[in-house]
């Protein structure tokens, strides 16, 4: 079958076949981390091989990881019980299936940039549930990332994304100062849901 022809999911199933271990965990959950609450229901959205779900899961959150690929689904489970974490995963297009409102206390997505989505995972936080965000920006010093700028963040573009949560952590450095150092390529959000 050619490249082109490919579906979304079939191209997800080839990647995370190959792959050879999780990524690491995004930054906008390890340097946020004392931000999570004790307890609670969390959801890794759009999870790939699940570091972020992994790592929720160490943190005693109910976990549970949701990728259009099954093969990702199933790679990460099996990582799970070998690390003795408890997980839910659970392959499914989240276009057609978004979370349901009030049913998270957090809720990750890092590196899936689908902006009809972004009011979906606003409904699907509880009251003081936080969503942590992290993606591709355009402004960036190396080609990492998406080719398609249609995935990627214009400048200062997270910050509109979720219009009705408190923000409590933002950073997007671009190009200023000395562009080998620091956090490139990408903008992360802590966002919280108040009421």
């Amino acid at each position: 079958m050619a490249e082109n022809s490919l579906t979304t999911q079939e191209k997800w199933d080839a990647l995370y076949r190959d792959s050879e271990t999780p990524p690491d965990v995004a930054e906008v959950l390890r340097e946020n981390a004392h931000l999570l609450p004790a307890s609670g229901k969390a959801l890794d959205f759009a999870c790939g091989l699940g570091a972020n779900a992994l790592f929720l899961a160490a943190q005693g959150l109910e976990t549970h990881a949701w990728d259009i690929s099954p093969v990702a689904i199933t790679r990460l489970t099996e990582n799970a019980s070998t690390r003795g974490l408890t997980l839910h995963g659970d392959a499914r297009d989240l276009a057609a299936q978004p979370p349901l409102p009030a049913s998270f206390d957090v809720i990750v997505s890092c590196h899936f940039l689908e902006r009809p989505l972004n009011p979906h995972l606003m409904a699907a936080l509880r009251p003081g549930g936080l969503l942590f965000y992290q993606t591709f920006t355009l402004e960036r010093v190396d080609d990492s990332g998406p080719k398609n700028a249609e995935y990627r963040l214009a400048v200062n573009e997270l910050l509109t994304l979720f219009p009705s949560l408190r923000v409590l952590v933002y950073r997007e450095e671009g190009l200023v100062g000395d562009v080998q150092c620091g956090f490139r390529n990408k903008a992360m959000l802590v966002a919280q849901k108040v009421g």
